[in-house]
C-alpha cells in the first residue's frame, strides 16, 4: 500500500490537557474498532490498522484510464518531478540532520520544538488556532487528492493496475489518503515507471502549492487593502487601554478627532498631543476615554533595560511622567537615569536605567570586529557625539552616515563602553541586530501592542511596504515567508498569521461584489492549500518509508547499484541502504521533537 500521511501523530509528553483528552478519546475508538472487528460486522471496503481506519474504493478506475490517455505529456510532467523529488530528498535528509544535531545543542526548546506542535490540529498545535479549521481542512482535502490522484494517474500511464483507493481517517480526522497498486502489476513494471508514480504525488503537491500562491497573490493585490486605523493585536494588562475598553482586534481611526492612517501614524500623533488623557475612536464607530501612561508593551528577554512586561513607567529621576514624551523629556542628555515602574500588583520598584538604542552584537558584525562580545547586548546612547534615545533614532543615522565612520558611546554590562565602527545601511549586521524602541523595550502611552497588518499585506501580494527586504520582492522569496507566517513568533515577531480569520478581518478591507466573507474564505483556502501542499510534498520527500522519499530512494539505489561495474544490485544490497536512511531519519526526528524537552 502506497500512503501520504499528513502530519506523524506523537503524543505530548509533558501534558497539555486538550492533548490528553485527545488521546483518550483516540483510545475509545480504537478499543470500538477492535470490538467491531472480533465480530465482523465491519464491511469488506472498511480496514483497521491500529487507530487508523481505511476507506477502499474501486471507483474512479476508469476515470483515471481516461485521463491518462496523453501518456507522453505524464512521462514528461513526472520525469520533471523526479528531479525536483531527489533534490527535495536529499534537502529533507540534511534539513532533519541539522535539526536533530540543534535540538541536542540547543541550550531551551523553542515552541515549535514541542512534540504537540507536529500534529496539524488546530487548537491543539499551538500556532494553528481553531479559527483556521476549515482553510487547514480544505487546503488537506485538496493537498490528499491531487497527491493520490497523482499516483493513481501514473499507475494507469505505466500500465499499473489498481486494486483500491481511498482515505485514511483517524476518528473523524483525515490523515492521508492511499492508492494500493496491485503487486505483481507494479513489480512488472519497469525501474522508471515505478519511480515516476512515487514521484508524481509530491510533483502535483508543488504545482498546487505555486497556482495556490498565484491566485492568493492576485486575490490579495486586486482586492483586499489595509483598512485605515492603528491595528490593536493585544492590550497588556495594567494598561490604560485596557481601562479604556479597547480589545484585541480593534482599529483606532481617531485621536482626539484626528485621523489616523495606520500604526505609525497613530504612534506619532500621540507623540504630537501633551495632553495626558485622550478621547480616541474604535473601528469609526466607538468613542473611549484613555488615561495615558507609559507603559512597557513588549522587551527582550534578559534585555538591557530589565524592565517587565506590562510595568507603567511613573516616573524619571524623580519627575512624573505621563507619556512617552514626557519620559524622552525627562531623560534629556543624561545616558543613565532613575526609573520607578508599578507592576500589575501594585509594587512599585526603582532601578538605574540605560536609555538609548539596543543592539545585539551579531558576528562577523561592525561590533563584534570592534571587540564587543558576541550576542551581548549595548545600549547605544550617542553616535559621534549625538544623542540617541531609541533604536528608530540609530536607524536613521546610519541610513545619513552610510559609509561613513562613527563613533557609538553606550553601556555594555552595566559599563561604559565606545566603539568605532563603519556605518552600512544595508549590512544585515546593522539592520536586524538594532532593536526598535527604548533599550529594547517597546513603550507606548496606552498599553497596546500593534499588529503588523501592513507586513504580512505585503507578504500576500499586496501593495503595503515589504517588511522582508529583497527576499519579499520575489515569487518564490514570498512563499518562502509565507510557509513561515503560522510561526513567526519563533523569528521574533509578535503575532503569526494563521489565515484571515480570528478577528483579523477587521484590519482589512474587500473592494469585490462578493463581500468580504467569501473573499477572506476564497484567501484562507487558497493560503492553507498553498501552505500544506508545499508541507505534504516536503514530508513525503522524506527518504524513509513509507513515504514516497523511500520508495524513490530504493528504485534510486537499485538504478545506482546496477550501473557499477562488477556490482549486482541484489534485493539485500538494496535493503542495507534503504533501511539505513530511514532508520537514521526516524532517529533524528525523534531526536528534534523529543530531546530538547528531554534534556533541558
Amino acid at each position: 500500500m502506497h500512503a501520504a500521511l499528513s502530519a506523524g501523530f506523537v503524543p505530548e509528553l509533558f501534558g497539555s490537557t486538550l492533548v490528553t483528552w485527545v488521546l483518550i478519546g483516540i483510545g475509545l475508538y480504537w478499543a470500538g474498532l477492535l470490538a467491531l472487528k472480533q465480530r465482523g460486522v465491519l464491511p469488506e471496503w472498511i480496514g483497521t490498522q491500529g487507530p487508523i481506519v481505511t476507506f477502499h474504493t474501486k471507483r474512479g478506475r476508469d476515470f483515471l484510464d481516461w485521463l491518462a490517455q496523453p501518456k507522453r505529456f505524464w512521462r514528461a510532467w513526472t520525469n520533471l518531478g523526479v528531479g525536483i523529488a531527489l533534490v527535495a530528498m536529499v534537502g529533507m535528509f540534511v534539513f532533519l540532520l541539522i535539526s536533530a544535531i540543534s535540538a541536542l545543542l540547543a541550550p531551551q526548546p523553542t515552541g515549535i520544538q514541542q512534540p504537540q506542535n507536529v500534529l496539524v490540529i488546530p487548537g491543539v498545535n499551538d500556532f494553528l488556532p481553531l479559527s483556521a479549521t476549515p482553510g487547514i481542512v480544505a487546503g488537506l482535502f485538496i493537498g490528499l487528492v491531487v497527491h493520490e490522484g497523482g499516483h493513481g494517474l501514473l499507475c494507469r500511464v505505466e500500465d499499473i493496475d489498481i486494486d483500491s483507493m481511498g482515505v485514511a481517517m483517524l476518528a473523524v480526522l483525515p490523515i492521508g489518503a492511499f492508492v494500493q497498486p496491485d503487486e505483481e502489476s507494479s513489480d512488472a513494471a519497469s525501474r522508471g515507471g515505478q519511480t515516476r508514480m512515487f514521484a508524481a504525488g509530491v510533483t502535483n503537491n508543488f504545482a498546487v502549492t505555486i497556482l495556490a500562491f498565484l491566485a492568493l497573490f492576485w486575490l490579495v493585490g486586486s482586492v483586499i487593502t489595509v483598512a485605515p486605523g492603528a491595528a490593536i493585536g493585544g492590550v497588556v494588562d495594567n494598561s490604560p487601554a485596557e481601562a479604556a475598553g479597547i480589545g484585541e482586534h480593534d482599529r483606532i481611526t481617531h485621536v482626539d478627532g484626528q485621523a489616523v492612517a495606520d500604526n505609525q501614524e497613530f504612534i506619532d500623533t500621540l507623540d504630537e498631543i501633551d495632553a495626558g488623557t485622550i478621547s480616541v475612536t474604535i473601528d469609526g464607530e466607538r468613542e473611549a476615554t484613555v488615561d495615558r501612561a507609559p507603559i512597557v508593551v513588549s522587551t527582550l528577554s534578559d534585555g538591557p533595560a530589565g524592565l517587565g512586561l506590562n510595568e507603567r513607567i511613573l516616573s524619571v529621576n524623580g519627575e512624573d511622567v505621563s507619556t512617552r514624551e514626557d519620559l524622552v523629556d525627562a531623560v534629556g542628555q543624561a545616558e543613565r537615569v532613575s526609573i520607578t515602574t508599578r507592576a500589575a500588583d501594585g509594587s512599585t520598584e526603582t532601578r538605574e536605567v540605560p536609555i538609548g538604542a539596543s543592539m545585539q552584537v551579531l558576528e562577523g558584525s561592525p561590533l563584534a570586529d570592534a571587540g564587543a562580545p558576541v550576542d551581548s547586548f549595548v545600549v547605544v546612547t550617542t553616535a559621534d557625539g549625538e544623542r540617541v534615545h531609541d533604536g528608530s533614532a540609530l536607524e536613521s543615522l546610519i541610513e545619513e552616515r552610510d559609509g561613513e565612520s562613527i563613533e557609538l558611546t553606550g553601556f555594555l554590562n552595566g559599563e561604559r563602553v565606545s566603539f568605532d565602527v563603519t556605518a552600512d545601511a544595508d549590512a544585515t549586521q546593522f539592520g536586524p541586530a538594532v532593536h526598535s524602541g527604548i533599550s529594547g523595550m517597546q513603550v507606548n502611552d496606552i498599553g497596546v501592542q500593534f499588529y503588523p497588518v501592513k507586513t504580512f499585506h505585503s507578504v500576500l501580494g499586496g501593495d503595503s511596504p515589504n517588511g522582508f527586504g529583497s527576499l519579499g520582492e520575489t515569487f518564490f522569496g514570498k512563499i518562502f515567508i509565507a510557509l513561515m507566517l503560522p510561526i513567526m513568533a519563533i523569528a521574533g515577531m509578535r503575532f503569526n498569521f494563521a489565515g484571515f480569520a480570528g478577528g483579523v478581518e477587521n484590519f482589512y478591507e474587500v473592494s469585490s461584489v462578493l463581500g468580504e466573507p467569501a473573499v477572506f474564505a476564497i484567501a484562507n483556502i487558497l493560503f492553507w492549500t498553498g501552505w500544506i501542499n508545499l508541507n505534504l510534498g516536503f514530508f513525503n520527500c522524506i527518504p524513509a518509508f513509507p513515504l514516497d522519499g523511500g520508495h524513490i530512494l530504493r528504485t534510486s539505489t537499485e538504478a545506482v547499484l546496477s550501473r557499477i561495474p562488477g556490482i549486482e544490485a541484489t534485493r539485500g544490497m538494496v535493503r542495507v541502504v534503504t533501511t539505513v536512511v530511514g532508520v537514521t531519519m526516524l532517529a533524528t526526528f525523534l531526536v528534534m521533537v523529543f530531546a530538547p524537552s528531554v534534556l533541558h
